[in-house]
C-alpha cells in the first residue's frame, strides 16, 4: 500500500478553499544542475584558500536526513540524483514526501567558475528528459513510468524581447504537449529577466512578470497547466493581485540568494501573508548552519506556530544546543536585508534590525532529528567510507515521521509548562513573555 503524498493532500485543499492556510514547503536540492562541483554547498573544512566543498555522497546523505524528517512537502533534486534516490534506492517509497526533478536548464542558470552565461540573455534548454526522469532510461514502458519522479519543474525567463521570448515560450509549449502525453506533472518556475533587451523600470517590473505569467498560460488548458508557480517575490501589491486575479493558479515563492536567517523567516511569512501557498527554498536551506533546524523554524513558521522573529531566536538556541558556531550573530542574523516586504519594494539592500539591543540566545537542547550530518557539520570525507550507527540507519528507506500538526491539533508540548493557552488549549504566543515562548519552544524540541 502506498503512502498517501502530502503535497497532493494539501493540493486538494487549497483548490477546495484557496483560502485555507495549507502551505507547500519545497526543498530545491537540483543545484548540480547549475553551480557544478560547488552545488552542495561549502563543506565544514572549507577554507577561502583551498575552496572544499562538500562532495556528491556527502549532499545525497543530507537529502536522506530532509527527507526522513518528513517536514517538507517535495524533494528536487538534479536527474541525476533522482535516478539515485528515487529510482535505485527507493527512497520516497515509504515517504509522504514527493519527489521531484528539474525538467529543463535554461542557460541563465549556467552558473559556472569563469563563465559569463548568466550575464547572457536566457536560452532554452533541456539536458535531461521526462522519460530519463519518470524510468531513468529512454523510451519508457508505461509501467515504468511510476519508478522515478512524476513531477518536474521547467523554468522560463523573459528578457522583453519579441524574438527570444518567442522561443522560449516555443519550447514550454513542446514541453507541456509532450508532458501531457506522458502523464508527467510539472509546476512552472518564472525567473526575472537576467538580461532584459529592452528594460523595465523597477516600479513595473511586478506588473511585467504577472502579466507574463497570465499570458503564457492563457492559452493553457487544465489539463496542460503546472500545478503551481515558483516565481520571485516582489513584494505585497504585486502577491496579492497575481492572486486575486485567479484563485485557482497556485502561486509560489523562490528563496534567491541565502542572505540572513530573518530574510528567509520573514519572507516565507510575508509571502504567505499576500496569498502565496509554495516555497521553495534552495540556497537559504542548503547555506545554513543546520538544515533540519533551518527546515524545523520554517514548517513552524507556516504554520502559524512562531514569528519570523522568535524563528531566529529560537534557531540560534538550536545552534548554541548543538555547539555549531553560526555564521552571524544573532544581532547580524535578525537583520532584514532586502526590501520586498513593502508596496514600494524596489529590491534594494536596506539593513534594518528588529532584535531588541542586548538579546542573546539561549541555550535550546537539539531537536531529536536534528543531527550534525544535515548542517555546516556534515561527516568529514574520511568518515563518509564507514558511516556512524545513526548515519547509516538513516540511509535506509523507513517509515517517515506523520506530517506536522498544528498547534491546536497536537499534544501541547510543554504541557505542565505554564504558560497563556487559547480557548482550544493550544498556545497564545501573543500573550507569552518571551521568557515563556523560549521555555515552550525548548519543551517542544527535546520532545521531538
Amino acid at each position: 500500500m502506498s503512502i498517501a503524498k502530502s503535497l497532493d493532500i494539501k493540493l486538494a485543499k487549497i483548490r477546495a478553499n484557496p483560502s485555507c492556510r495549507e502551505f507547500i514547503i519545497a526543498d530545491a536540492k537540483d543545484a548540480d544542475m547549475a553551480h557544478g562541483i560547488g552545488a552542495p554547498g561549502k563543506s565544514p573544512e572549507h577554507y577561502s584558500q583551498e575552496g572544499k566543498f562538500r562532495t556528491m555522497p556527502e549532499f545525497c546523505e543530507i537529502i536522506r536526513q530532509i527527507v526522513h524528517q518528513g517536514l517538507v512537502d517535495i524533494m528536487l533534486m538534479s536527474a541525476y540524483v533522482n535516478d539515485r534516490l528515487t529510482i535505485q534506492e527507493r527512497l520516497f517509497d515509504n515517504s509522504h514526501v514527493t519527489p521531484a526533478a528539474r525538467a529543463n536548464d535554461t542557460t541563465d542558470i549556467h552558473v559556472i567558475r569563469g563563465g559569463v552565461f548568466t550575464s547572457q540573455p536566457s536560452l532554452p534548454f533541456r539536458t535531461t528528459t521526462i522519460d530519463h526522469i519518470q524510468c531513468g532510461h529512454i523510451d519508457c514502458a508505461d509501467n515504468e513510468r511510476i519508478r522515478g519522479a512524476n513531477l518536474g519543474l521547467y523554468s522560463v525567463t523573459f528578457n522583453n524581447d519579441a524574438e527570444r521570448d518567442r522561443h522560449t515560450l516555443q519550447e514550454y509549449k513542446e514541453f507541456r504537449i509532450e508532458a501531457e502525453r506522458k502523464g508527467f506533472r510539472h509546476f512552472l518556475e518564472v525567473f526575472d529577466a537576467n538580461a532584459p533587451v529592452n528594460p523595465i523600470p523597477s516600479d513595473k517590473f511586478g506588473g511585467f512578470v504577472n502579466d507574463i505569467i497570465v499570458r503564457t498560460l492563457g492559452g493553457v488548458p487544465e489539463a496542460g497547466r503546472p500545478l503551481f508557480l515558483k516565481m520571485v517575490y516582489h513584494g505585497p501589491k504585486w502577491m496579492e493581485e497575481l492572486c486575486r486575479f485567479d484563485p485557482t493558479l497556485i502561486v509560489g515563492i523562490l528563496g534567491g540568494s541565502a542572505g540572513t536567517t530573518y530574510d528567509a523567516f520573514k519572507l516565507i511569512a510575508e509571502a504567505q501573508k499576500y496569498g502565496a501557498k509554495v516555497a521553495l527554498f534552495g540556497r537559504k536551506i542548503n547555506y545554513s548552519e543546520n538544515q533540519l533546524a533551518f527546515i524545523e523554524m520554517l514548517r513552524r513558521i507556516v504554520d502559524g506556530q512562531i514569528s519570523p522573529e522568535e524563528a531566529v531566536r529560537a534557531y540560534h538556541g538550536i545552534l548554541q544546543g548543538l555547539g555549531i558556531k553560526p555564521l552571524r550573530s544573532l544581532e547580524e542574523d535578525m537583520k532584514l536585508q532586502t526590501n520586498v516586504m513593502s508596496y514600494s519594494s524596489s529590491g534594494v539592500v536596506v539593513p534594518q534590525t528588529h532584535e531588541p539591543a542586548g538579546a542573546r540566545p539561549a541555550a535550546a537542547p537539539p531537536p531529536a532529528h536534528v543531527e550534525r550530518g544535515a548542517g555546516s557539520s556534515v561527516p568529514r570525507p574520511t568518515e563518509t567510507a564507514q558511516p556512524s550507527r545513526s548515519t547509516a540507519a538513516t540511509s535506509r528507506p523507513t517509515t517517515p515521521a506523520a506530517p506536522p500538526k498544528t498547534a491546536a491539533a497536537e499534544a501541547t508540548p510543554g504541557a505542565k509548562l505554564d504558560f497563556p493557552r487559547k480557548a482550544d488549549g493550544s498556545p497564545d504566543f501573543a500573550r507569552m513573555t518571551p521568557s515563556q515562548r523560549l521555555a515552550y519552544h525548548r519543551s517542544r524540541l527535546a520532545a521531538l
